[in-house]
Protein backbone atom coordinates (compact mmCIF):
# COMPACT_ATOMS: atom_id res chain seq x y z
CA UNK A 1 0.00 0.00 0.00
CA UNK A 2 1.35 3.51 -1.32
CA UNK A 3 2.31 5.74 1.68
CA UNK A 4 -0.05 8.19 2.72
CA UNK A 5 -3.19 6.26 1.33
CA UNK A 6 -6.20 6.81 3.10
CA UNK A 7 -6.61 3.28 4.23
CA UNK A 8 -3.13 2.67 5.48
CA UNK A 9 -3.37 3.52 9.25
CA UNK A 10 -6.36 1.15 9.44
CA UNK A 11 -4.95 -1.32 7.97
CA UNK A 12 -1.98 -0.77 10.46
CA UNK A 13 -4.31 -0.19 13.07
CA UNK A 14 -5.82 -3.98 11.64
CA UNK A 15 -2.63 -5.90 12.05
CA UNK A 16 -1.82 -4.59 15.32
CA UNK A 17 -5.32 -6.18 16.74
CA UNK A 18 -3.99 -8.93 15.36
CA UNK A 19 -0.72 -9.13 17.28
CA UNK A 20 -2.24 -8.35 20.21
CA UNK A 21 -4.51 -11.35 19.37
CA UNK A 22 -1.66 -13.55 19.68
CA UNK A 23 -2.10 -14.16 16.35
CA UNK A 24 0.68 -16.27 14.02
CA UNK A 25 3.38 -14.55 12.62
CA UNK A 26 2.70 -15.62 9.27
CA UNK A 27 -1.18 -15.11 9.33
CA UNK A 28 -0.69 -11.48 9.82
CA UNK A 29 1.62 -11.25 7.09
CA UNK A 30 -0.32 -12.58 4.52
CA UNK A 31 -3.62 -10.66 6.00
CA UNK A 32 -1.46 -7.65 5.38
CA UNK A 33 -1.17 -8.09 1.65
CA UNK A 34 -4.67 -8.74 0.46
CA UNK A 35 -5.93 -5.58 1.58
CA UNK A 36 -3.40 -3.31 0.52
CA UNK A 37 -3.12 -4.90 -2.93
CA UNK A 38 -7.72 -3.99 -2.75
CA UNK A 39 -6.76 -0.35 -1.92
CA UNK A 40 -4.82 -0.17 -5.70
CA UNK A 41 -8.40 0.16 -6.79
CA UNK A 42 -9.67 2.15 -4.06
CA UNK A 43 -8.48 5.98 -3.16
CA UNK A 44 -10.86 6.74 -1.20
CA UNK A 45 -11.64 6.87 2.69
CA UNK A 46 -12.55 3.11 4.22
CA UNK A 47 -16.39 4.55 4.84
CA UNK A 48 -16.67 4.33 1.19
CA UNK A 49 -15.71 1.06 0.18
CA UNK A 50 -17.24 -0.84 -1.75
CA UNK A 51 -17.64 -4.08 -3.47
CA UNK A 52 -16.37 -3.14 -6.81
CA UNK A 53 -12.67 -2.70 -5.62
CA UNK A 54 -12.80 -5.96 -4.23
CA UNK A 55 -14.07 -7.98 -7.76
CA UNK A 56 -11.27 -6.20 -9.50
CA UNK A 57 -8.80 -7.20 -7.21
CA UNK A 58 -10.42 -10.84 -7.25
CA UNK A 59 -10.12 -10.46 -10.91
CA UNK A 60 -6.65 -9.86 -11.18
CA UNK A 61 -5.73 -13.51 -9.46
CA UNK A 62 -8.41 -14.75 -11.23
CA UNK A 63 -5.64 -16.74 -12.52
CA UNK A 64 -4.09 -17.90 -9.87
CA UNK A 65 -5.18 -21.68 -8.00
CA UNK A 66 -8.62 -21.69 -6.05
CA UNK A 67 -7.26 -22.16 -2.38
CA UNK A 68 -4.93 -19.41 -2.78
CA UNK A 69 -7.57 -16.98 -4.26
CA UNK A 70 -9.77 -18.65 -1.43
CA UNK A 71 -7.47 -17.19 1.03
CA UNK A 72 -6.96 -14.40 -0.30
CA UNK A 73 -10.47 -13.57 0.05
CA UNK A 74 -10.26 -14.58 3.27
CA UNK A 75 -8.00 -12.22 4.33
CA UNK A 76 -9.41 -9.14 2.98
CA UNK A 77 -13.41 -10.57 4.45
CA UNK A 78 -11.33 -10.36 8.01
CA UNK A 79 -10.50 -7.21 7.44
CA UNK A 80 -13.82 -5.73 6.45
CA UNK A 81 -15.56 -7.19 9.20
CA UNK A 82 -12.89 -6.27 11.48
CA UNK A 83 -14.02 -2.32 10.12
CA UNK A 84 -17.41 -2.72 10.72
CA UNK A 85 -16.65 -3.88 14.18
CA UNK A 86 -14.92 -0.73 14.29
CA UNK A 87 -17.75 1.17 13.12
CA UNK A 88 -15.68 2.51 10.25
CA UNK A 89 -17.77 0.48 7.27
CA UNK A 90 -21.12 0.20 7.72
CA UNK A 91 -21.44 -3.08 5.65
CA UNK A 92 -18.93 -5.22 4.79
CA UNK A 93 -19.08 -5.24 0.70
CA UNK A 94 -17.93 -8.94 0.83
CA UNK A 95 -21.61 -10.02 1.51
CA UNK A 96 -22.00 -9.27 -1.76
CA UNK A 97 -18.71 -11.09 -3.11
CA UNK A 98 -19.77 -14.68 -3.36
CA UNK A 99 -17.47 -17.36 -1.61
CA UNK A 100 -15.24 -19.38 -4.05
CA UNK A 101 -15.33 -22.94 -3.81
CA UNK A 102 -12.46 -25.25 -3.70
CA UNK A 103 -12.38 -28.41 -5.46
CA UNK A 104 -11.71 -31.15 -3.19
CA UNK A 105 -9.01 -33.44 -3.37
CA UNK A 106 -7.16 -36.18 -1.78
CA UNK A 107 -4.08 -35.82 0.38
CA UNK A 108 -1.06 -37.06 -1.16
CA UNK A 109 1.22 -38.78 0.95
CA UNK A 110 4.65 -39.46 0.26
CA UNK A 111 6.32 -42.80 0.17
CA UNK A 112 8.03 -44.15 3.48
CA UNK A 113 10.57 -45.09 1.45
CA UNK A 114 11.23 -41.56 -0.14
CA UNK A 115 10.78 -39.84 3.04
CA UNK A 116 13.64 -42.23 4.48
CA UNK A 117 15.86 -41.37 1.60
CA UNK A 118 15.23 -37.74 1.97
CA UNK A 119 16.34 -37.48 5.96
CA UNK A 120 19.84 -39.85 5.07
CA UNK A 121 20.25 -37.27 3.11
CA UNK A 122 20.58 -34.79 5.41
CA UNK A 123 21.95 -36.96 7.72
CA UNK A 124 22.14 -39.86 9.63
CA UNK A 125 20.20 -40.44 12.84
CA UNK A 126 23.38 -41.35 14.86
CA UNK A 127 25.38 -38.33 13.13
CA UNK A 128 29.20 -38.35 13.44
CA UNK A 129 30.33 -35.37 15.39
CA UNK A 130 31.31 -33.37 13.31
CA UNK A 131 28.02 -32.96 11.75
CA UNK A 132 27.16 -29.28 11.91
CA UNK A 133 24.59 -28.29 14.32
CA UNK A 134 22.44 -26.33 11.73
CA UNK A 135 22.42 -29.55 9.76
CA UNK A 136 21.31 -31.80 13.14
CA UNK A 137 18.80 -29.44 13.04
CA UNK A 138 17.54 -29.36 10.13
CA UNK A 139 17.33 -33.43 10.42
CA UNK A 140 14.94 -33.09 13.97
CA UNK A 141 12.99 -30.33 12.50
CA UNK A 142 11.95 -32.54 9.41
CA UNK A 143 11.56 -35.65 10.85
CA UNK A 144 9.73 -33.94 14.31
CA UNK A 145 7.28 -33.21 10.98
CA UNK A 146 7.38 -36.24 9.44
CA UNK A 147 6.42 -38.43 12.97
CA UNK A 148 4.21 -36.06 14.65
CA UNK A 149 2.27 -35.13 11.51
CA UNK A 150 2.28 -31.51 12.05
CA UNK A 151 2.48 -28.87 9.62
CA UNK A 152 6.35 -27.46 9.06
CA UNK A 153 4.72 -23.97 10.47
CA UNK A 154 3.67 -25.72 13.66
CA UNK A 155 6.76 -27.34 13.98
CA UNK A 156 8.68 -24.08 13.12
CA UNK A 157 7.00 -22.71 16.07
CA UNK A 158 8.25 -25.00 18.34
CA UNK A 159 9.74 -24.18 21.77
CA UNK A 160 12.16 -25.59 23.47
CA UNK A 161 9.33 -25.59 26.58
CA UNK A 162 6.56 -27.61 24.47
CA UNK A 163 8.77 -30.90 24.81
CA UNK A 164 8.17 -33.14 27.91
CA UNK A 165 11.08 -35.80 27.54
CA UNK A 166 10.42 -37.73 30.72
CA UNK A 167 11.84 -40.81 29.91
CA UNK A 168 9.17 -43.28 28.54
CA UNK A 169 6.65 -40.85 28.38
CA UNK A 170 7.77 -38.45 25.95
CA UNK A 171 5.30 -35.79 24.32
CA UNK A 172 5.46 -32.46 22.29
CA UNK A 173 2.72 -29.71 22.39
CA UNK A 174 2.20 -28.27 18.91
CA UNK A 175 0.68 -25.20 18.68
CA UNK A 176 -1.93 -25.41 15.62
CA UNK A 177 -4.05 -23.29 13.51
CA UNK A 178 -6.51 -20.57 15.71
CA UNK A 179 -4.27 -20.56 19.16
CA UNK A 180 -5.16 -24.41 19.39
CA UNK A 181 -2.74 -27.19 21.13
CA UNK A 182 -2.24 -29.98 21.41
CA UNK A 183 -0.36 -32.71 23.05
CA UNK A 184 1.38 -35.46 20.31
CA UNK A 185 3.34 -38.52 21.75
CA UNK A 186 6.77 -38.92 20.84
CA UNK A 187 6.82 -43.05 20.26
CA UNK A 188 9.64 -43.60 18.28
CA UNK A 189 12.96 -44.32 20.57
CA UNK A 190 15.16 -43.82 17.33
CA UNK A 191 13.93 -39.90 16.87
CA UNK A 192 13.92 -38.83 20.54
CA UNK A 193 17.21 -40.32 21.08
CA UNK A 194 18.16 -37.84 17.67
CA UNK A 195 16.16 -35.58 19.62
CA UNK A 196 18.02 -35.20 23.12
CA UNK A 197 21.53 -35.51 21.23
CA UNK A 198 20.36 -31.91 18.93
CA UNK A 199 19.35 -30.37 22.51
CA UNK A 200 22.59 -31.62 23.66
CA UNK A 201 24.34 -30.59 20.98
CA UNK A 202 22.85 -27.24 20.72
CA UNK A 203 22.85 -26.33 24.51
CA UNK A 204 19.26 -25.44 24.31
CA UNK A 205 17.16 -25.40 27.70
CA UNK A 206 14.34 -22.98 26.50
CA UNK A 207 13.49 -20.49 23.46
CA UNK A 208 12.95 -21.46 20.12
CA UNK A 209 13.53 -25.40 19.34
CA UNK A 210 14.79 -24.69 15.51
CA UNK A 211 16.73 -21.49 15.02
CA UNK A 212 17.73 -19.71 12.75
CA UNK A 213 21.31 -19.09 13.46
CA UNK A 214 23.90 -21.51 14.12
CA UNK A 215 25.37 -19.76 17.13
CA UNK A 216 21.59 -19.98 19.11
CA UNK A 217 21.16 -16.67 19.36
CA UNK A 218 18.40 -16.12 16.72
CA UNK A 219 14.56 -16.48 16.63
CA UNK A 220 12.92 -19.50 14.98
CA UNK A 221 13.62 -20.34 11.62
CA UNK A 222 10.55 -19.05 8.92
CA UNK A 223 8.75 -21.30 7.30
CA UNK A 224 10.18 -20.06 3.57
CA UNK A 225 13.81 -20.73 5.22
CA UNK A 226 12.53 -24.35 6.18
CA UNK A 227 10.94 -24.79 2.37
CA UNK A 228 13.92 -24.10 0.55
CA UNK A 229 16.26 -26.38 2.73
CA UNK A 230 13.63 -29.12 2.04
CA UNK A 231 13.67 -28.61 -1.44
CA UNK A 232 17.40 -28.95 -1.43
CA UNK A 233 17.41 -32.00 0.26
CA UNK A 234 14.98 -33.29 -1.65
CA UNK A 235 17.12 -32.64 -4.74
CA UNK A 236 20.37 -34.38 -2.95
CA UNK A 237 18.17 -37.60 -2.64
CA UNK A 238 16.78 -37.25 -6.07
CA UNK A 239 13.30 -37.15 -4.44
CA UNK A 240 9.86 -34.70 -5.35
CA UNK A 241 7.92 -34.56 -2.03
CA UNK A 242 6.30 -31.86 -0.75
CA UNK A 243 6.83 -30.52 2.41
CA UNK A 244 3.20 -30.66 3.72
CA UNK A 245 3.31 -34.58 2.15
CA UNK A 246 5.19 -35.37 5.47
CA UNK A 247 2.33 -34.87 6.93
CA UNK A 248 -0.33 -36.88 4.60
CA UNK A 249 2.17 -39.92 4.99
CA UNK A 250 2.06 -40.31 8.76
CA UNK A 251 -2.02 -39.70 8.81
CA UNK A 252 -1.80 -42.49 5.93
CA UNK A 253 0.56 -45.01 7.57
CA UNK A 254 -2.10 -44.76 10.94
CA UNK A 255 -4.62 -45.19 8.79
CA UNK A 256 -2.99 -48.18 7.36
CA UNK A 257 -1.93 -49.50 10.47
CA UNK A 258 -5.27 -49.23 12.08
CA UNK A 259 -5.46 -46.24 14.23
CA UNK A 260 -8.69 -45.05 14.94
CA UNK A 261 -10.43 -41.72 12.74
CA UNK A 262 -10.84 -39.93 16.37
CA UNK A 263 -7.18 -40.22 16.99
CA UNK A 264 -5.79 -39.56 13.99
CA UNK A 265 -8.36 -36.40 13.69
CA UNK A 266 -6.47 -35.57 17.28
CA UNK A 267 -3.50 -36.56 16.34
CA UNK A 268 -3.57 -33.88 13.45
CA UNK A 269 -5.21 -31.44 14.82
CA UNK A 270 -8.21 -31.33 12.56
CA UNK A 271 -11.04 -29.30 13.57
CA UNK A 272 -13.84 -32.00 12.12
CA UNK A 273 -13.65 -36.01 11.50
CA UNK A 274 -14.59 -35.25 7.62
CA UNK A 275 -11.48 -34.00 7.20
CA UNK A 276 -9.55 -36.77 8.11
CA UNK A 277 -12.01 -39.58 6.67
CA UNK A 278 -10.02 -38.41 3.32
CA UNK A 279 -7.14 -40.19 4.51
CA UNK A 280 -9.48 -43.63 4.33
CA UNK A 281 -10.32 -42.69 0.67
CA UNK A 282 -6.70 -43.43 -0.28
CA UNK A 283 -5.09 -47.12 -0.78
CA UNK A 284 -6.00 -48.88 3.19
CA UNK A 285 -3.94 -51.33 2.94
CA UNK A 286 -5.69 -52.89 6.07
CA UNK A 287 -8.81 -52.75 4.67
CA UNK A 288 -7.03 -54.84 1.47
CA UNK A 289 -5.47 -57.01 3.21
CA UNK A 290 -8.81 -58.26 5.18
CA UNK A 291 -11.09 -58.42 1.99
CA UNK A 292 -7.91 -60.87 0.79
CA UNK A 293 -8.17 -62.69 3.69
CA UNK A 294 -12.36 -62.80 3.59
CA UNK A 295 -12.00 -64.00 0.09
CA UNK A 296 -9.22 -66.68 1.02
CA UNK A 297 -11.95 -67.96 3.50
CA UNK A 298 -14.60 -67.68 1.04
CA UNK A 299 -13.10 -69.81 -2.17
CA UNK A 300 -13.05 -72.95 -0.90
CA UNK A 301 -16.95 -72.96 -0.47
CA UNK A 302 -17.10 -71.31 -3.86
CA UNK A 303 -15.16 -73.71 -5.01
CA UNK A 304 -17.12 -77.15 -3.58
CA UNK A 305 -19.98 -75.18 -4.82
CA UNK A 306 -19.59 -75.20 -8.43
CA UNK A 307 -18.09 -78.65 -7.89
CA UNK A 308 -21.58 -79.87 -6.61
CA UNK A 309 -22.95 -77.90 -9.01
CA UNK A 310 -21.16 -79.62 -12.48
CA UNK A 311 -22.26 -82.95 -10.44
CA UNK A 312 -26.16 -82.22 -11.00
CA UNK A 313 -25.54 -81.19 -13.91
CA UNK A 314 -23.90 -84.51 -15.16
CA UNK A 315 -26.69 -86.38 -13.67
CA UNK A 316 -29.36 -84.60 -14.52
CA UNK A 317 -27.25 -85.13 -18.32
CA UNK A 318 -27.90 -88.80 -17.90
CA UNK A 319 -31.16 -88.71 -16.92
Amino acid sequence: MLPGHPLARHLDDFLTDLANANKPRNMIRAYGGEPSQVAAHHDGEIAGLTAAPVRAFLGEIAGQAPSTRKRKRAAVASFCKWAVRHELLDASPMDRIDTIEVPRTLPRPADASDVAAVLAAICSRRPRKDVPVDVLRDRVLFETAYVCGARASEVCGMYVEDLDLRPDDEHARVHGKGGTVRTVLLDDRGYVALLRLYLARAGYTSGPLFRASINGRGGPLSYDAAHHRWKKYCAAAGAEIGIHQLRHAHATELINSGVSIEVVRRRLGHDFAETTQAYTLLADKVADAEIRAGRRRQRPVSELTGLALSRLDTIACTW
